[in-house]
């Protein structure tokens, strides 16, 4: 891969309930690493990676030791995890737990407050104006016997977060780089709500987010960026980057009856909302998207590893874009 380079890697052995790192060597952090990360995430041990489940704590310990292992720093001073809680009204109760009692009279069930993790972790740029770099490390979990493991959605642009940062570690970027696993982007986003309100270095300082949701599966090799209707300044630096995908520009104008419009359908929205400009990376919807079907060996690997490479290359451009001399 000509943009995952030398970094440290895990090893990691994968068990149906346990994943314990094995070495932490200097390697080649390759397209394999990228993939293996990725099935990981995806596996059956975790259960499809639901907001406040055991799968989603094995996920964001996973995550952990990844960033750890590279040596990248914690977004925070207290490290990579940051806790925050969310209410599950008694609306919602009966779909978000098994019923117990299919008779049982929700209006006598109290609303039920969770805990979920984002997993932060931070680049050191020559600046303290900030790049944050996004994807969702939750899913839907397990539904009537089946797993939902959420391969493309969003393993997938986890799994990309720890190449980005295995890049960077290895080439310092001038602004400084918040990468963030958030949760629970499946039932609203208040994970990533919850960091752009408590975000580190100060979201006043954040100059642009790149959004990562679905970038593993596509049969026609095209990947969408999102957002330039309403940062038509974001389009140029990405425009022209060499690449084995066909990158497309659109999904964000509401007057494009043809497209579905993507302006809030990640965590991209959230930012979007306090005027941040952002890129969306994603694919459309395929025929396995929020189906047990989509799993590991259902992605496109070769588009995969490209899309992973096209991505690092647009940070790497936004990044030079930016700077106060090209401004």
């Amino acid at each position: 891969m000509k943009y995952l380079i030398y970094a440290l890697v895990l090893g990691f052995s994968l068990t149906s309930c346990n994943m314990e790192s094995k070495s932490n060597v200097e390697s080649e952090f390759t397209s394999e690493d990228l993939l293996f990360t990725l099935e990981v995430l995806s596996h059956d041990s975790l259960e499809g990676r639901r907001f406040a489940t055991i799968g989603n704590i094995k996920a964001r310990n996973f995550l952990m030791k990844q960033f750890s292992s590279l040596d990248i720093s914690p977004a925070f001073e207290s490290g990579y995890e940051q806790l925050f809680d969310h209410t599950i009204s008694k609306r919602r109760r009966q779909y978000w737990f098994p019923v117990e009692n299919p008779g049982e009279n929700m209006e006598n069930v109290p609303d039920t407050i969770l805990t979920g993790g984002n997993i932060v972790a931070k680049i050191k740029g020559e600046t303290d104006k900030l790049i944050a770099i996004t994807a969702h490390h939750d899913h839907l979990g397990t539904w009537e016997g089946e797993i939902y493991n959420g391969a493309d959605d969003d393993a997938s642009g986890t799994a990309a977060l720890i190449a980005i940062a295995a890049y960077f570690k290895q080439n310092p970027p001038y602004h400084t780089l918040v990468i963030g696993a958030v949760d629970a982007e499946e039932i609203g986003s208040p994970g990533c709500k919850y960091l752009v309100d408590n975000f580190p270095g100060g979201i006043e300082n954040v100059i642009l987010n790149i959004n990562m949701d679905m970038i593993a599966h596509n049969d026609i090799n095209e990947i969408w960026a999102c957002g330039t209707y309403h940062y038509p300044e974001l389009k140029d630096p990405i425009a022209n980057l060499e690449s084995g995908l066909s990158l497309q520009f659109g999904h964000d104008d509401p007057q494009d009856s043809l497209k579905d419009d993507w302006t809030r359908s990640s965590d991209h929205r959230i930012f979007h909302n306090q005027g941040i400009p952002f890129i969306y990376f994603g694919v459309e919807d395929h025929d396995d998207y929020h189906q047990p079907s989509d799993t590991y060996e259902n992605i496109n690997q070769q588009f995969y590893i490209d899309a992973v490479d096209l991505i690092i290359e647009a940070v790497e451009s936004y990044d030079q874009h930016f700077q106060p001399t090209n401004q």
